[in-house]
């Protein structure tokens, strides 16, 4: 390989392992991280290019190493330094003692990850190699794109391993290397057409043309025009490579010989020589050309990426805050926590009677309920009281007729007045019910709601709030309903304090007086005029009290029972709950998809913390 200078390699390696370290953290599974992936289509010559690149074999013959993700970490050494590997899978890290040893070591990792050799695995081997002759490099390499599948592979198997690619290939921070060879139509490449899906003007691909040595006469000058760009275009352009070959694999050719090897042929070839002396051949030109790639590309994302790290540790903390902490193991530590748990709910119960500020959960505004429920009471108050002044002027002859007994024109029937004062009063009682059921229902909802958000990880004791929210609810709603039609009976007394009468008589005598002035006429062609229109003043008056009074009363009972009654109730029968011992391990028991989330926030947290750090040492 190339020697680099010591400022450039002091620049790339730190960026470089700032990188492998982040992803070896796991980072990529909360935020996109610069990559450089291989893909391409079965004998493409892919495994071959990262051979030539490492300079270590890799599986051949099955394509076992192509069964799941290898992401390959080559760190450039100086002179002298020694060979050193490692692999590392499901949490096992193996040092490798020769590059001899690489090809099994990778063997016996897929017998663990893909316990049958025909099958696709998403688990990632991590493969370090340091040698002196190695670039400053991390690339994953994928599966090879299949159509056919073989005895044993499941039919969907080509799907299964474009489903994989596109996991990697879809990150907009993925750098894609398409390796096709020489001796096919580029344009009909599997591998080509998925980086096109995902890259559609081509920003993010780089391709490599292999098997040079392979082209059919007369087509050389094809393949100088893919390279030079002007077939299909690629931002990163095209590079071209001649690794191993079969025969040379058989020989067992030395790597570095086979890179002399590879620069001879390309000075050589009639056709190729223009693309060496263009940069565009050899592996040696490839490897730096994805050094400097990748480094670039790493610099220019750092900031965004310490950004992002920033965001997801802001986001997940602010997560894992709504899970709060374990239950203690401890016997008394854990009624103590249980006690807490269920001292802040009861407290936030109150709260949310009272109007004032919630410790924990979303605040459901019972409030803005009431005034809307309490609103509708009023409406319909006054709407009846509009329906029955327009329908005494038509029903209060009939009752005069019905019950004036001796009474000379001019004097008040009361039986009269009683009956019609009563059958309104009698109207209003089953909209009240209506009223305290709705305002019920609404207020059992806060409270399950805040039960749900104060206990989130507790589905036993959200079961047990609900429980308790349920039989609480519904005492009260009986007792306040039986309270309602209480005061109804109480309305039908038809009874008021002098004073207060009189005074709402003489506001409707203003009013019918108004009317009057207005041309307006209430009472018409009738014999009895003076009487009737009396009564009527009189019943007006009455209800207009009587409306009042259930405008004020009814509201009164619903929010004494429905709000203040329960909260206090729901608190008394909670706390005690928390002295019930053979409940007290059951009610801890934590949800398991809730717990298992929370396990993954801490892990998340975790990494991202160690991410952070890695960042500030750079």
């Amino acid at each position: 390989m190339s020697t680099l200078n010591q400022q450039y390699e002091e620049k790339v390696r730190p960026c470089i392992d700032l990188i492998d370290s982040l992803r070896s953290l796991g980072v990529e599974k909360d935020l996109a991280l610069p990559a450089i992936a291989v893909i391409g289509d079965q004998s493409s010559g892919k495994s071959s290019v990262l051979e030539a690149l490492s300079g270590v074999a890799l599986p051949r013959g099955s394509g076992i190493v192509t069964r799941c993700p290898l992401e390959l970490k080559m760190k450039r050494m100086k002179e002298g330094e020694e060979w050193y590997g490692k692999i590392s899978y499901q949490g096992i890290e193996e040092e490798i003692e020769s590059p001899a040893d690489v090809e099994e070591k990778c063997r016996k990792a897929l017998g663990k990850i893909a316990r049958s050799w025909l099958s696709i695995s998403e688990e990632l081997i991590s493969l370090e190699i340091c040698s002196a002759h190695v670039p400053d490099l991390t690339l994953i390499d994928l599966p090879s794109i299949t159509r056919v599948a073989v005895k044993g592979q499941p039919e969907n198997i080509g799907e299964q391993i474009k489903t994989l690619i596109r996991k990697y290939i879809s990150r907009q921070k993925t750098t894609i290397l398409v390796v096709v060879p020489c001796n096919v139509d580029i344009a009909t490449t599997e591998a080509l057409k998925m980086a096109q899906e995902v890259d559609l003007g081509g920003e993010r691909t780089l391709g490599i043309l292999t098997k040079p040595d392979l082209v059919d006469k007369g087509t050389e000058e094809t393949v100088v025009a893919v390279v030079r760009n002007e077939v299909i275009p690629l931002k990163k352009g095209y590079m071209i490579v001649r690794c191993r070959g079969q025969e040379e694999i058989k020989k067992k050719v030395s790597f570095p010989e086979v890179i002399e090897k590879e620069k001879a042929f390309f000075k050589k070839h009639v056709y190729f020589q223009t693309l060496y002396d263009e940069g565009h051949a050899t592996v040696t030109k490839l490897a730096e050309k994805l050094t400097h790639e990748l480094s670039h590309h790493i610099e220019t994302s750092l900031p965004r990426i310490e950004e992002q790290i920033e965001e997801k540790l802001e986001e997940t903390q602010a997560e894992l805050e709504k899970y709060g902490s374990e239950p203690p193991s401890d016997e008394a530590e854990r009624r103590v926590f249980l006690i807490d748990k269920v001292t802040a709910f009861t407290q936030d119960a109150i709260s949310l009677t009272t109007g004032e500020e919630l410790k924990c959960g979303d605040k459901p505004n019972v409030f803005s309920t009431l005034r809307r429920e309490f609103g509708k009471w009023n409406t319909h108050l006054d709407r009846s009281g509009e329906k029955f002044n327009k329908r005494i002027e038509k029903e209060v002859e009939k009752y005069e007729e019905k019950y004036r007994g001796r009474e000379l024109p001019g004097f008040i029937n009361y039986k009269t007045f009683e009956v019609m004062v009563k059958e309104q009063i009698r109207q209003l009682e089953e909209p009240a019910v209506i009223n305290l059921k709705e305002i019920g229902d609404a207020v059992t909802k806060a409270f399950i709601q805040l039960a749900e958000s104060s206990f989130t990880r507790f589905p036993e004791l959200v079961k047990k709030a609900k429980a308790k929210i349920g039989d609480i609810m519904r005492k009260l709603l009986s007792t306040a309903q039986s309270m309602l039609r209480t005061q109804f009976k109480m309305e039908l007394l038809v009874s008021s304090v002098d004073r207060t009468y009189s005074s709402s008589l003489s506001e409707s005598k203003r009013e019918k007086d108004e009317d009057k002035l207005k041309g307006k006429n209430i009472v018409r062609n009738m014999d009895n005029h003076a009487t009737l229109q009396e009564i009527m003043l009189h019943i007006k008056s009455y209800y207009k009290i009587a409306s009042q009074n259930l405008a004020y009363q009814i509201p009164l009972v619903i929010r004494y029972h429905i709000l203040q009654e329960s909260a206090i109730q729901l608190q008394r029968e909670m706390l005690q709950v928390t002295q019930e011992e053979k409940d007290m391990y059951k009610l801890l028991c934590q949800d398991y998809d809730l717990d298992m989330k929370r396990t993954a926030l801490q892990g998340q947290f975790k990494r991202l913390m160690e991410a952070r750090t890695c960042l500030a040492e750079l």
